[in-house]
């Protein structure tokens, strides 16, 4: 069998790239190769159609073995990730109460948002009690004032319930630099570093606590792109580094102090190499400070170099999946992007992952969205053994190849925020506001042609869903820490890319009559049937009834079956040829008519009908949002 096999093999030559390339051009017809073929992605770089083994030669994310610098494959050397959910713990014996309870369910790592005005021994003891802190890690975020206040009651309650504080681990999220990229706060340098190294330093007691976090999921949240994000997340953690070790902070403290929190999108491979490449990049930026091992005579870990910590370059990465492409209209195929965005962040070794309910764009999460988003997790886990597997990604021609080229499209980004002056200069100048703003404006272009596409909000919608009051004003939890009047600085947007679309579903809804768009379908059976349903996809993403037709045999007859039905437009689907004919037909009908009139497609004789005065088109290129706003400001009433 084995002889047969290698004969077989043998059978089939190799074939050169070269040969590869000049059949697919062959096979295009005379069509441009980079034009048809090449995608040029978002994060600016191109991306081939196909990649050989000899694609991976130099490049860097080949070399390393899981757990082993620069940690491009993980940073250890299994894919057991965390699953966390984050509670509100406004209210703390209801917090403990749900948090037991969670535990019990799959949950094996906690987040608590704590009220700072409650905090004492007695609320952190009502909050934890019967949670094993020396099993699960526990991760706290409050007002940044009440932060060496925090790591003292926990230090204490943890003695009294006789855990080791040098084992005990988890994380307090101290991110001064978000604060002024969410919430406007006007911070200076002085007080950004000030906040941060009296963590650090307050935190000696809980050797094991990350208690300065990058939250460049903020940036996720408001459309950045994956080598954007990473970028950004890169300078942020340099800068907190920079200004923990001229405090006096030795690098190997700084870099143990650190943790990320990213968002995760629905770009799946891209979302991949982000992560890995995060980890390589991180570690060389915190290689550059020279860590000195601090773990102790005990310490067994492969020193970089000889004599620098691994341990401080290591990446810790907590994943959430994106709230930027969450829909309301539609709301269960929220289900279907979190579920990819958790498997891209799982394949890629994160160590741990909050997947963000279905609902919260409409509402707060109840408990059957919750248990929906554990059971994300768990399924990866227990059912597709993703956790089983270290690195899948590795060796891929495709995906070592992005995360090179992501790689390369942060460095760049960061090199040039240091350039000018660091994470912290490009906040408070407003500059990381105003390229995120830039951003979206592109993004929600792209979502308004359907470049980009929102299942079930700007492609494929459900035609019927009505929102029937679903949407629940938000409950604020805990601590706001808004900015005063008069000391706001820029903010990062907070637009969905579907919100939008949203707004004109919503004004459909609210209005007194709902619009009727009536399909006029003649002609050529293809043709017409392909385009009223694009027309009927078209119309629905606005709210309107949509009324398609098998055919009519004259235009005459189709305007009147529009006009008995109520519609208020009226559009003609046929071939490209046969508008020629149709259109000035009904066009001679309905030029002074109540109704609009509009023609599906972009014919070649376009230019003659819009001399007849025939103005509206729905094509595959025009702006689908703005052209159903137009709509929606003749017909809503």
């Amino acid at each position: 069998m084995a002889n047969s096999k290698e004969k077989l093999f043998s059978e089939f030559p190799p074939v050169s790239t070269e040969a590869w390339k000049d059949k697919i051009i062959q096979d295009l017809k005379g069509a441009d190769f980079e034009k048809k073929l090449v995608w040029r992605t978002d994060e600016g770089f191109k991306v081939q159609p196909f990649y050989r083994q000899e694609d991976l030669e130099g490049l860097q994310t080949t070399d390393s073995a899981p757990g082993k610098y620069p940690f491009v494959r993980g940073t250890k050397t299994d894919n057991e990730w965390r699953v966390r959910q984050n509670l509100c713990a406004k209210d703390a014996k209801a917090a403990n109460a749900k948090a037991l309870d969670i535990l019990m369910k799959g949950v094996d790592s906690l987040g608590f948002k704590l009220d700072r005005q409650q905090l004492s021994a007695e609320y952190i003891a009502t909050l934890l009690r019967g949670i094993r802190a020396d099993i699960i890690p526990l991760n706290f975020t409050i007002c940044g004032s009440k932060t060496e206040e925090l790591i003292g009651l926990l230090a204490a309650y943890y003695q009294t319930q006789g855990y080791d504080l040098k084992t005990v681990c988890g994380s307090i999220n101290v991110d001064p630099i978000n604060k002024m990229l969410t919430k406007g706060k006007n911070l200076s340098k002085e007080m950004v570093a000030e906040k941060t190294v009296a963590a650090v330093k307050a935190a000696a007691v809980l050797p094991k606590y990350r208690v300065v976090g990058v939250n460049s999921v903020s940036l996720n949240n408001a459309g950045a792109y994956c080598a954007q994000e990473l970028g950004y997340a890169l300078a942020w953690g340099n800068q907190y580094m920079e200004m923990l070790t001229e405090a006096g902070i030795d690098a190997a403290t700084a870099g143990k102090a650190i943790k990320f929190t990213m968002g995760v999108g629905g770009n799946y491979f891209m979302e991949i190499a982000k992560f890995r490449a995060a980890r390589m990049l991180w570690a060389m930026i915190v290689r550059q400070y020279e860590p000195v091992c601090n773990c102790g005579e005990s310490c067994s870990c492969e020193k970089v170099d000889g004599k620098y910590c691994p341990c401080a370059m290591k990446m810790e990465v907590s994943a959430e999946t994106s709230r930027f492409n969450m829909t309301v209209f539609d709301a269960y195929v929220n289900l279907l992007r979190s579920q990819t965005e958790s498997m891209s962040a799982a394949i890629a070794g994160v160590n741990e992952i909050v997947v963000t309910p279905f609902d919260v764009t409409y509402k707060q999460a109840d408990d059957f969205s919750e248990r929906i988003a554990r059971n994300q997790q768990l399924l990866l886990k227990e059912e597709a053994h993703f956790n089983k597997v270290v690195d899948p990604a590795a060796g891929s021609y495709y995906l070592e190849n992005l995360t090179a080229n992501i790689a390369e499209q942060a460095w760049k980004l960061f090199l040039d925020i240091q350039d000018k002056g660091g994470m912290f200069e490009m906040v408070k100048t407003g500059q990381v506001q105003a390229a995120m703003q830039e951003n979206l404006k592109a993004r929600l272009g792209n979502v308004a042609k359907r470049k980009e596409t929102l299942l079930g909000t700007n492609q494929f919608p459900n035609f019927n869903e009505k929102t029937e009051g679903k949407i629940v004003k938000e409950d604020k939890c805990c601590c706001s820490c808004q900015a005063q009047d008069g000391e706001r600085l820029p903010v990062l947007p907070t637009l969905r890319a579907a919100e939008q679309f949203e707004e004109l579903r919503l004004a459909t809804e609210a209005s007194a009559h709902q619009p009727v768009a009536f399909m006029l379908t003649i002609g050529n059976l293809a043709m017409r049937l392909a385009r009223s349903q694009f027309s009927c996809n078209f119309f629905a993403c606005a709210g309107y009834k949509v009324i398609d037709n098998n055919g009519f045999k004259t235009v005459a007859d189709g305007i009147e079956a529009a006009r008995k039905a109520g519609a208020d437009i009226i559009v003609l689907c046929s071939s490209d040829d046969e508008y020629a004919e149709f259109a000035p037909q009904a066009w001679e009908i309905l030029k002074d008519a109540k109704e609009l009139f509009v023609v599906a497609g972009a014919p070649a004789c376009m230019e003659d009908l819009q001399k007849l005065g025939i103005d509206n088109y729905i094509h595959v290129r025009v702006n689908v949002l703005e052209t159903l706003q137009k709509f929606n400001e003749r017909l809503l009433k």
